[in-house]
């Protein structure tokens, strides 16, 4: 019997290669390949299976623009080639919002395409995205995604540049992160 050894460590190393990217070249997604996006967000997990979400897509360079304005660290949807706005069924589905947007970033990466999480923040800065797109009050509208291809190898490297950003990079080690059996329980050696 063959091992699945081989192809586990290809997805492995494919989980571990994902960067947020926040430029991009101006190179539209093809439409097939973004709809192969949205299909693989189709089948995210949630709970229950309530799939309690809908996705706005945005390609309008205005209205990307006006989007990237309502989120305070949401600059790079200006850029993007499409915006994918996270639309959840309430405010109380954070988690399964987390995973459509892991999973959609994960999508795009198979296909070369680079994102990036804008958090719409604070409240008037989400109400006025709720009046951009049409998004009834009591709907979740949180999260936008920035999708499109990398603009050049920096864009790729940049959170692993020390300083380039103000933000730490690299990972703690496991050990550092990981209790066994009881919290700050660490393993031996």
């Amino acid at each position: 019997m063959q091992t699945a050894v081989p192809l586990q460590l290809e997805h492995a190393r494919f989980i571990r290669s994902l960067r947020s990217v926040r430029r991009f070249a101006p190179t539209p997604i093809p439409d097939a390949v973004l709809r192969d996006v949205l299909d693989i967000a189709r089948w995210t997990g949630s709970s229950k299976n309530t799939q309690p979400w809908e996705l706005i897509v945005v390609r309008e360079r205005d209205r990307l623009r006006e989007l990237a304005a309502c989120g305070t660290f949401a600059s790079h949807l200006a850029g993007a080639a499409v915006g994918l706005v996270l639309v959840m069924d309430d405010e109380q589905r954070r988690l399964d919002e987390g995973r459509l947007a892991q999973n959609v970033m994960l999508a795009a990466w198979a296909y070369g395409i680079g994102s990036c999480i804008g958090t719409l923040q604070p409240d008037e800065n989400v109400e006025r995205a709720r009046a951009l797109l049409g998004v009834a009050a009591g709907r979740g509208l949180r999260t936008a995604l920035s999708l499109g291809y990398p603009a050049d190898e920096r864009a790729l490297r940049r959170s692993l540049e020390p300083g380039a950003s103000g933000v730490p990079i690299g990972r703690k080690p496991m050990k550092d992160f990981v209790s066994w059996e009881r919290f700050g329980q660490r393993q031996p050696g």
